[in-house]
């Protein structure tokens, strides 16, 4: 059994230039003294490092190991920081980036000699591999949270990916819709099954998952207003209700008329489901669902809206383009941005006016007209 030291430290310059300060931290059971050191470019860089571990151990904190790999560090802050603190498909990517492009790179490194380069190279391979410019960014994300932890832990001095680069994502121009083609769309899916799950998309912004989370008892008909409580996720063959993404994301929503008369037709379709599905109905709450009242696929719901997008004659648009298609009807219809902002749940208003930004000109054309009619030019 070996025994503590009291902290001694010295420091010195190596002749290669940089400077290295030594701590005791104890003595082995065979009297050899068990020592820790520190390096740095500067001798007021490496002292900081001595005092902080020097009070470290005066407190009966353990010293950072130098001894641990990326690899373990990892997988201890995937489960046990990382897990708990965020939503089950944050989780998943998290698990993938690290499992399927860190570790198998870089994970043998030990944690504390990691340094910017082989962060950058690692980057670097990934995308040189083929993998596009989003989830090189996801990698790098990840790799970035994992070591502010390792920071806030005692473990590194610094964060090495935060000093990295990452490819920038060129913006992807949004091109929604126009009001001619909205209504072609609506008369296309006039008595579709899920007639009233698109109506509600291009009225309300509402997020794909948002809306498979969509809960009867978050809709008041009777008030026109829908309260966005949980989105619903696919997770390992599983439907999950999760929280918003963000505290901007848990927001209430004032219906349309066109949106409340495409709800009411729905409940009673819905009710007829039940009646004839009998014994095989599953009650889960949700405003959209199987014939059998099951949690409704989002991948389902996005083949539909193409089948009636092919039907129609319309090109070809995501579904998630519906949520871009109702900010850039509201904003051309001169609604003031922070209330757009508020119903897609963003949380910066640069995010709306950034993307979508092409409603800006025709924008800034009818402020100009409004002053002339001030003016009475």
């Amino acid at each position: 059994m070996g025994r503590r030291g009291n902290g001694e430290g010295a420091i010195r310059q190596r002749g290669n230039g940089r400077w290295e300060a030594r701590l005791t931290l104890g003595y082995a059971s065979n009297g050899r003294q068990i020592r820790k050191s520190f390096y740095g470019v500067t001798r007021s860089e490496v002292q900081q490092r001595l005092n902080r571990a020097m009070r470290d151990l005066r407190e009966g904190m353990p010293a950072p190991d130098d001894t641990i790999t990326l690899r373990r560090f990892l997988t201890h802050w995937l489960e046990d920081a990382h897990k708990p603190s965020v939503r089950p498909s944050t989780y998943r990517r998290s698990e993938q980036a690290v499992r399927l492009h860190i570790i198998p790179e870089i994970g043998h490194f030990r944690l504390s000699k990691l340094t910017p380069h082989h962060v950058q190279a690692l980057l670097g391979r990934k995308r040189e591999g083929g993998l596009s410019v989003r989830s090189v960014q996801i990698i790098h994300a990840v790799l970035r949270a994992a070591l502010n932890q390792a920071v806030r832990w005692g473990d590194v001095q610094r964060n090495v990916a935060s000093l990295v680069k990452t490819p920038r994502l060129s913006g992807t121009e949004v091109n929604p819709f126009s009001p001619e083609e909205v209504k072609i769309f609506l008369s296309a899916i006039s008595g579709h099954r899920l007639e009233a799950l698109f109506i509600l998309a291009i009225t309300t912004g509402l997020r794909q998952g948002e809306l498979m989370g969509l809960r009867w008892e978050d809709v008041d008909l009777d008030y026109a207003t829908l309260r966005v409580s949980f989105a619903l996720q696919r997770i390992d063959r599983a439907y999950h209700l999760v929280e918003p993404k963000s505290r901007t994301s848990r927001r209430t929503i004032a219906l349309p008329q066109v949106a409340v008369t495409a709800l009411r037709s729905h409940r009673t379709r819905q009710l007829e489901e039940r009646m004839l599905a009998g014994r095989d109905w599953t009650d889960t709450g949700m405003v959209f669902t199987t014939a059998t009242g099951y949690y409704l696929n989002g991948q389902v719901a996005a083949v539909q809206f193409h089948k009636v997008l092919e039907k129609a004659g319309l090109r070809r648009q995501r579904f998630h383009d519906m949520r871009h298609c109702c900010a850039s009807l509201l904003l051309s219809q001169g609604v003031h941005p922070r209330l757009v902002m508020e119903t897609l749940g963003h949380s910066q208003i640069g995010l709306t006016m950034n993307t979508y930004s092409h409603v800006i000109p025709d924008m800034r054309r009818e402020a100009a007209d409004q002053m002339d009619a001030i003016l009475g030019s």
